[in-house]
């Protein structure tokens, strides 16, 4: 079955925007990834009204990339935090990827605002495409797409 053949309802890239795909979402994982737990912290740092952030915090917390815990500060309710979930986690590559995109096409000609470096030696951190053998790969044309077990055809009418 060709590509155009194929329906697309079963798309792990489809499924993975009905998520993370919404409008500030990732942005609001970035936030907590890089340390801002509280809401106001994070609608501070992001200039996105109370409405939208409430909704994509709720979301992302109903797809579990994200838990609420409780914090009380001193002479205040009890209100909540948020932080990645394990699920949360596995989205770091995916930003890593979108920053270094974004860093080298869409970026300040000064360089970039943030450098990721590995903690035990001091490089900087890149994603790298390798297949389960750890071949490298370096470009789509070395990528066959092939037919996974969940392939349907395009319903037709």
């Amino acid at each position: 079955m060709e590509w155009g053949e194929q329906d697309v309802s079963n798309c792990g890239i489809g499924r993975a925007l009905e998520v993370v795909g919404r409008p500030w979402a990732l942005l609001v994982v970035r936030e907590i990834a890089r340390g801002l737990e509280r809401f106001d912290e994070i609608q501070r740092h992001l200039a996105v009204s109370a409405a939208v952030l409430s909704r994509r915090l709720d979301e992302l917390v109903e797809s579990r990339l994200l838990e609420r815990f409780p914090y009380q500060e001193a002479g205040r309710r009890t209100r909540f935090g948020y932080r990645l979930t394990p699920r949360g986690c596995e989205l770091y590559p995916i930003l890593l990827s979108l920053k270094e995109w974004g860093d080298r096409h869409r970026g300040d000609p000064a360089g970039p605002a943030t450098r990721h470096r590995h903690a035990d030696c001091g490089a900087d951190v890149r994603l790298a495409l390798v297949c389960e053998r750890g071949h490298p790969v370096t470009g789509l044309a070395e990528v066959e797409l092939v037919q996974g077990p969940g392939a349907r055809p395009v319903p037709r009418p």
